[in-house]
């Protein structure tokens, strides 16, 4: 009896091995899917945001009233606009992704178009508040010298919304793909060319800010035909690029339903930190209050680009594996982003905060708003790992088509609590 009983319990350890063996070797396949995905993800991600921040950057350089205003300017057309476009075009990380699992591929060229027009159309009315922002902020009690320049900033970045408007779709649409390395290369090849032009447009030509401005339009409109050019003539969207038809237009309303609720939840996150920003300009010393608080926001948002990225591939998955009938996979790529965003914002925030007497210097040559900065960095360490979490859980959202779960979270978490807090404080102080 001691026999086959010993048989027995060998084939069962043997099995326990093999199960483990197996599920290892899923988790490996897997990390290397999301990898592969994720890696580029975040530095196309990276580079296209980095052509507003060396914009910042130099235009810092020209002094506190430079700084501000254009600090302010680029709140303002982030939340009205850049904002908005980039939450509209993150329905089609629904869409284009589970269409592409599904083996539906020419419904990914067909859900580009829709956003593409949409977008579009939502860029005038957005244009036309942008021609009179500086009479805006006047209105609202901001400093008369800063909204001036601020108004004049934002006319220029107008070409650019429309740039954004077709850039955006255009990257769903390979993301939901895994199609990441000519993405990576038009957005290094554009930031590489961003920065002599927005050094010669800004201390060069006598434009300053408003030449900063200018080069970001110039910059995300080079994007686009990059892309473009890609998509056109490369055999790997041959199967998905699908030619205009009526059933473009006929389907805008089956994007919009998931496009509106994407543009709100990342809408509602954004806004609440670009409020932060509006209201430091209330503030008894606004210039200097302005600028630091729009350094540490744009470093924030800097390296919030690492799990946006790595949410996008987590989008990606997830929305190819749903689209493709496999729950399980998806499952198994959520438990594994997972436990790469605690690693990445336990890593990120350790080196920002040994990193916290040098930040304000890649901004500006203040004293006072370098020491600032430096106090203020505690916070946003803190601040950069609560957003690594918030940002791979939105892309898990976006991937299942749970934007409207993420647009309630969202407003509760910032608008029922942060934002009412955030206001007692500052009235505190005034």
């Amino acid at each position: 009896m001691e026999a086959p009983l010993l048989l027995l319990k060998k084939e069962e350890d043997r099995g326990r091995v093999g199960a483990v063996a197996r599920f290892v070797g899923e988790l490996k396949e897997e990390g290397s899917r999301l990898g592969y995905v994720a890696g580029p993800l975040v530095a196309v991600t990276a580079s296209q945001y980095l052509v507003q921040v060396i914009s910042s950057m130099m235009v810092g350089h020209l002094g506190e009233l430079a700084l501000s205003s254009s600090a302010i300017a680029t709140s303002l057309t982030a939340v009205t606009g850049f904002s908005l476009l980039l939450g509209m075009s993150s329905g089609l990380e629904t869409l284009c992704g589970q269409a592409y699992g599904a083996k539906q591929y020419k419904k990914l060229g067909t859900h580009t178009y829709q956003a593409m027009l949409s977008l579009i159309l939502v860029c005038f009315p957005i244009s036309l508040a942008w021609a009179y922002m500086g009479k805006i902020l006047t209105f609202i009690g901001q400093d008369p010298l800063i909204s001036l320049e601020a108004g004049k900033y934002a006319v220029w970045l107008i070409p650019g919304l429309f740039a954004y408007a077709i850039s955006q779709p255009m990257i769903k649409f390979l993301q939901s793909q895994s199609l990441i390395l000519p993405m990576l290369i038009c957005s290094i090849l554009t930031l590489c060319l961003h920065i002599p032009l927005c050094w010669v447009l800004v201390f060069k030509s006598g434009l300053e800010n408003v030449g900063a401005a200018l080069s970001i339009s110039i910059s995300y409109w080079l994007n686009v035909l990059l892309l473009g050019f890609y998509i056109k003539y490369s055999k790997s969207c041959e199967e998905t690029h699908a030619p205009i038809s009526k059933e473009a237009f006929r389907g805008i309303k089956k994007f919009l339903r998931l496009a509106v609720p994407s543009a709100v939840m990342i809408c509602l996150e954004w806004w609440s930190f670009e409020l932060l920003i509006l209201l430091s300009g209330l503030l008894p010393n606004p210039k200097l209050e302005t600028s630091v608080l729009s350094i540490c926001l744009t470093s924030i948002a800097c390296l919030y680009t690492i799990p946006y990225g790595i949410g996008a591939a987590a989008s990606t998955r997830v929305s190819n594996e749903l689209g493709a009938g496999n729950p399980e996979g998806a499952q198994l790529a959520v438990q594994i982003v997972m436990f790469i965003t605690v690693t990445e914002a336990i890593v990120v925030s350790s080196t920002l905060f040994a990193l916290r007497k040098v930040i304000g210097y890649a901004y500006s040559n203040e004293k006072e708003v370098i020491d600032y900065v430096m106090e203020m960095l505690p916070l946003v360490c803190i601040s950069v790992i609560m957003d690594s979490l918030q940002g791979v859980l939105s892309g898990i959202a976006r991937g299942c088509g749970w934007q409207h779960i993420g647009a309630y979270v969202n407003l509760g978490a910032f608008y029922l609590f942060g934002i009412p807090q955030l206001c007692k404080q500052s009235s505190s102080a005034l």
